[in-house]
């Protein structure tokens, strides 16, 4: 189901894709995508694309890290990342299958809490996903041991009806632009 849907979305999705491109390269100096170095299956690391919502040069930490995070952002930046448009090339990561569209978020290289947490309850046997359980119950808000907790649940009750459930609930929160902070 990921490979047809990732592949069916990146077909209909492609005018928007070059359309957001150009507008990032239009009001900010460098490329229009940029990949993230993030924590796969298993702890094995893969890149994965993003459009480029921060200025060139900012610091690899995770945008809650940062102090005045705003400052690093492009003209656009904060729109796409508060519609969530930014996400939209993960779709490829989902059609090479780095990825999948329910299960946790993949973390940065860097979040050795997160990575160590998650591998002490399992959750790293998953495959990361463009959304999860714990997105659509908080995001950016989720301290990390919480996030973990919802990411284990996830792994107990992982099923095709749960994974509906989450998407459903991502479309709506995407919708209300509710628990982006950056």
């Amino acid at each position: 189901m990921n490979l047809i849907l990732s592949f069916l979305f990146l077909a209909i999705f492609s005018p928007l894709f070059i359309l957001l491109a150009l507008i990032i390269r239009v009001t900010s100096r460098g490329p229009s995508l940029y990949l993230s170095k993030r924590v796969g299956r298993c702890n094995i690391i893969f890149m994965m694309l993003k459009f480029r919502t921060m200025k060139l040069g900012t610091p690899a930490l995770a945008t809650h890290l940062l102090s005045d995070s705003c400052q690093y952002l492009t003209p656009v930046g904060s729109f796409l990342r508060k519609s969530s448009l930014d996400e939209l090339p993960q779709l490829w990561s989902i059609l090479v299958g780095d990825m999948s569209f329910v299960g946790p978020r993949p973390a940065l290289f860097n979040q050795d809490d997160l990575i160590a947490l998650r591998a002490e309850y399992g959750v790293d046997k998953l495959a990361p996903g463009l959304t999860g359980w714990a997105q659509v119950n908080g995001r950016d808000e989720l301290s990390i041991p919480v996030k973990v907790q919802y990411d284990y649940e996830y792994l107990q009750k992982q099923s095709f009806w749960f994974d509906m459930k989450i998407l459903g609930l991502t479309f709506l929160k995407v919708i209300r632009r509710s628990g982006v902070s950056h």
